[in-house]
């Protein structure tokens, strides 16, 4: 929203949340306070704010002065019920369409910009016009495909922009206006208009297929390790292969963040609810493998400290689900982490951009120990250097570049021997560290 505010001053655009305390982080007018680090929003922010671009919890007021709707809720795994753990929980997507139904008092065009299960749109058409109030609704679909880390980057010159309309009239009316939105800046033969349906399964088509890359070159690290291959060298002779590309060949200790896991067992749930069980089982098993090289990476830790981490300090450096992001949902580091409690280490963590309060959360989400217990045993700290003071062996979980410029020779000094590095994202220079003492190793190596 804030881009389509920066590039097209002429249309007056209105950010509303029911969270006041997130309103106000958005209003501060020290715009290093924004509630999301991404590199570039807050200069965006900073020239389109109090314009055209204004933050606001007043959902009412914008609703019935607003032309066009754009429906931006988090859908969920769901928690409970029928497809627990599968299934996108749609409550949300639901109570606003019910608040657009009440309030409107003119006709809408309503955007799905939510990742959402195919055939929603119909959902939220029947929704609205429930009201009888003989207004026109349009429902949109618009899924975004920016990543987090590049997100305005990735808006300003995107690869292209979907939007799924009805097929009559008025639907291709809806989707025009929208489309003629962001033709303000992106080249139209970039902008890519299909039916409803298409454009909201290929958002989680999307998800899937980038998900299903990381899963396969990391199913392959595991047999690197065990063969004496290595997995760089694999990706980049593959990569070079015009049919497969190099995007996405990137070994690690496994995806987060909250899309991929999230898509992939929508997917999952909506191929098993067509009967499509074969189908189902093909993406279960992206997810699969995604566990498995978590629980692969942090049972070689315990292992090779001697089959024992209790008591033993372990420093984690990076928390968040990738670099240039504050997001920790669906981190690997967050079950890294569990897992390693479970074995009774005392670790201590370091993110550039992940608060404490933050990090503590994300543990105490999962319930496996109580909240005391999260505190007595992890140790944030604002200095990496302090959380490798001492420690029995250090784990890189987030690709940060300033992981890259550390002393690592004072890192070794300070450090218990023997000193192990285990680079879940394969960013340090591993010849480099062996020279210095340590014990290094990457993932696929």
């Amino acid at each position: 929203m804030a881009v389509i505010a920066q590039k097209c001053p002429g249309i007056k655009v209105t950010v509303v949340d029911m969270n006041e305390q997130r309103i106000a982080a958005w209003n501060d007018p020290n715009l290093d306070n924004l509630p999301i680090y991404e590199p570039g929003l807050k200069e965006v922010v900073a020239e389109a704010r109090g314009r055209n671009l204004f933050f606001s919890t007043d959902v009412e007021d914008a609703i019935d002065a607003a032309e066009m709707v754009f429906i931006s809720v988090n859908t969920p795994t769901k928690t409970y019920g029928i497809g627990k753990g599968m299934a996108a929980d749609l409550k949300y997507v639901e109570l606003c369409a019910r608040q657009i139904a009440r309030v409107a008092k003119s006709d809408k065009i309503v955007v799905e910009k939510s990742t959402l299960p195919v055939r929603t749109a119909q959902s939220i058409r029947t929704i609205l016009n429930a009201e009888g109030k003989d207004l026109n609704f349009q429902v949109l679909s618009n899924p975004e495909f920016l990543a987090e880390g590049t997100a305005v980057q990735d808006l300003h010159k995107p690869d292209r922009v979907l939007i799924g309309g009805g097929q009559d009239e008025a639907g291709q009316r809806a989707l025009n206006a929208l489309a003629d939105i962001y033709a303000g800046w992106v080249d139209r033969d970039r902008i890519l208009t299909t039916n409803v349906w298409s454009s909201e399964l290929s958002k989680l088509t999307a998800n899937a297929f980038l998900a299903q890359r990381v899963s396969s070159i990391n199913a392959i690290s595991a047999l690197c390790e065990k063969s004496g291959a290595d997995v760089d060298e694999i990706a980049r002779a593959i990569g070079m292969d015009s049919r497969i590309g190099p995007k996405f060949l990137k070994s690690s200790v496994g995806f987060g963040g909250s899309c991929f896991q999230k898509d992939i067992l929508n997917l999952v749930y909506i191929a098993q609810s067509y009967g499509l069980t074969e189908v189902a089982d093909y993406w279960e098993q992206v997810i699969k493998m995604n566990d498995y090289q978590k629980r692969r990476f942090a049972e070689n830790i315990v292992q090779k400290l001697f089959n024992t981490v209790s008591g033993k300090k372990i420093a984690m450096l990076g928390w968040a689900f990738k670099k240039d992001t504050n997001d920790t949902r669906e981190s690997a580091a967050i079950y890294v982490a569990d897992y390693l409690l479970n074995e009774q280490a005392e670790l201590w963590v370091y993110d550039p951009k992940v608060k404490a309060e933050q990090i503590y959360a994300d543990l105490d989400y999962l319930n496996t120990r109580s909240e005391d217990e999260n505190r007595r045993l992890v140790k944030v700290v604002n200095d990496p250097y302090e959380a490798m003071d001492d420690a029995h062996a250090v784990a890189v979980l987030t690709e940060w570049d300033e992981f890259k410029t550390y002393d690592w020779q004072k890192v070794f000094e300070g450090m218990k021997k023997p000193a192990f590095v285990f680079d879940g994202r394969n960013v340090s220079n591993g010849r480099m560290l062996g020279t210095i003492g340590f014990h290094y190793q990457g993932i696929g190596k």
